[in-house]
């Protein structure tokens, strides 16, 4: 974990947290997995038609632009037809190129406004920040339309270098209006918790492709119901 420059935040934070009634009840934002290829279409569509999701994020690494076009565009078209956003991961270029409904930045993936110039003013708009309060303070300067936090849990989806804490999402949602993403391990089993402390959204991937994806969206949808 690495040490936010504004200090650490007082654990009891969260426990007087109650979410403001004026701000919409969490959401379910799915991640692709790294092999969208073969059957993942109809996995999607599957997922999509088993509860309300808010958003799916592309995500590919190290792949030719012309090669993640062309998996990108029946599974944008799906989202399309079950009203839910498209969000290209990391690039810039590509969201532009597919007339995506947003772009999700790591830290080390473009500048939010950088992203707001190519995109224009109605593009979803995301930034990573960890565990830290500065970054996100940094990105909602820069622009962006939500920023997401974590990992809260161990992942198998990717290394984890940061550990976020739920107190981090209260304090977040408590100071400003922009929503936060709570992602990393969240599963049916340990969401309840992140809901509770404030999240917006819960981004999640593993939990969902890694077995049957119709009953973990149902799952999720019993858990952000309550």
């Amino acid at each position: 974990m690495d040490i936010d420059p504004l200090g650490p935040l007082d654990p009891n934070f969260a426990a007087q947290f109650t979410r403001d009634i004026r701000r919409p009840a969490c959401q379910l934002y799915l991640v692709s997995p790294l092999d969208v290829g073969g059957a993942f279409p109809d996995r999607l569509k599957r997922a999509l038609e088993a509860g309300p999701v808010a958003a799916f994020q592309f995500r590919l690494k190290g792949m030719d632009q012309h090669v993640a076009a062309a998996l990108a565009e029946p599974l944008q078209q799906i989202c399309a037809d079950a009203d839910v956003a498209f969000i290209v991961n990391d690039s810039i270029a590509l969201a532009k190129r597919l007339g995506a409904d947003g772009v999700h930045l790591g830290q080390d993936d473009g500048d939010p406004r950088e992203a707001r110039d190519v995109l224009g003013p109605k593009a979803q708009i995301g930034v990573t920040c960890h565990d830290s309060r500065h970054l996100a303070m940094e990105a909602g300067e820069a622009g962006a339309d939500y920023v997401a936090f974590g990992a809260f849990h161990p992942t198998t989806t990717k290394a984890v270098s940061h550990v976020a804490e739920p107190v981090l999402l209260s304090w977040w949602s408590t100071v400003f209006e922009i929503p936060c993403v709570a992602i990393g391990g969240i599963t049916p089993a340990n969401a309840a918790p992140l809901v509770a402390a404030g999240a917006d959204f819960l981004a999640v991937s593993s939990a969902v492709w890694g077995g049957d994806e119709a009953a973990a969206v149902r799952a999720f949808g019993e858990v952000l119901a309550r």
